[in-house]
């Protein structure tokens, strides 16, 4: 079979643009110089790519498409939450239990109890800044922070300011050949009844894991079925997890948040050098057992 070449996507070769274009800003070197003269104007396609606009669609904060009319939400997540650990730590897990996963679950699983064994950490992607990603963002031991709007809600969670936006404005997922996979995804709401149900896919899958370092691929996707109990001060999440390539049928798990009214989400930067002073990252357990060796007993 003759060998075929594809090229690359519109959002890589968009992505790669931009990208050049915001290095060219920060650090300009005589060959780019050469390629791009800095003094023309910018066209109007640039710009629009600048400003990131989807054409023919209203941005969320357009006061044309918050004015619109539409049925009054049943609940408001204006608020601050933090996840329900009143029976412990192990809480904030997804399992056990687990799906049936195929075999890069499977090794995960046994790579990670062995670790665990050792008294390590197994795939510390978040102690090295890599984000914590769906659906581990949403039950760090950090309070998160929902804003509702009419067309929109948006989360910012504690944990390293990971931010989140929920469309409730009647959009579709983005083109896959357009949206630039991220470690939230995109996620598009919709009300059924007292319910938000919440569609999010357009995963980022490098160093992105689930508890103890299960990984999910390009084709992971969360269902979340939103309820607003316990007279407004209790947010209940079901989550319908699915990815062909890393597990078979639907791995399902329901979790609650209490209202926090004594507390703010402030800014948090995750930089690798203060993860020494946190002996639950691989970098903190090597200080810790260089101290040791400095300080015997």
């Amino acid at each position: 079979m003759a060998a075929t070449t594809r090229r690359p996507s519109h959002r890589l070769r968009t992505a790669g643009w931009l990208l050049a274009l915001a290095c060219g800003s920060l650090a300009l070197g005589p060959a780019h110089a050469q390629t791009r003269d800095r003094s023309k104007p910018l066209t109007q396609e640039q710009l629009d790519q600048l400003q990131h606009k989807h054409k023919g669609l209203a941005g969320a904060l357009d006061p044309a498409n918050l004015a619109k009319k539409r049925p009054k939400a049943p609940f408001d997540m204006t608020g601050t939450w933090f996840v329900d650990l009143h029976e412990g730590f192990n809480k904030f897990m997804f399992g056990p239990p687990y799906p049936e996963f195929y075999e890069p679950g499977q090794k995960a699983l046994v790579e990670g109890a062995a670790a665990r064994a050792k008294g390590q950490n197994y795939r510390d992607s978040i102690g090295q800044c890599y984000p914590a990603g769906m659906p581990m963002i949403m039950t760090r031991v950090w309070p998160i922070m929902f804003v509702q709007l009419p067309t929109v809600i948006y989360m910012t969670a504690g944990f390293t300011n990971s931010f989140r936006a929920i469309y409730l404005d009647g959009r579709t997922h983005t083109d896959p050949d357009l949206y630039v996979p991220t470690y939230n995804g995109e996620s598009i709401g919709k009300w059924e009844g007292d319910t938000l149900v919440v569609t999010t896919k357009g995963f980022e899958a490098d160093h992105h894991w689930i508890d103890v370092g299960l990984p999910v691929s390009d084709e992971f996707q969360i269902v979340e079925r939103i309820r607003q109990i316990n007279k407004g001060n209790t947010l209940e999440i079901e989550y319908i997890m699915t990815d062909p390539k890393m597990w078979k049928g639907e791995w399902r798990n329901t979790k609650r948040w209490d209202r926090v009214l004594e507390s703010d989400i402030g800014e948090v930067e995750c930089t690798e050098a203060r993860n020494a002073n946190l002996p639950g990252t691989d970098r903190g357990q090597e200080t810790l057992k260089e101290h040791e060796e400095k300080n015997p007993r």
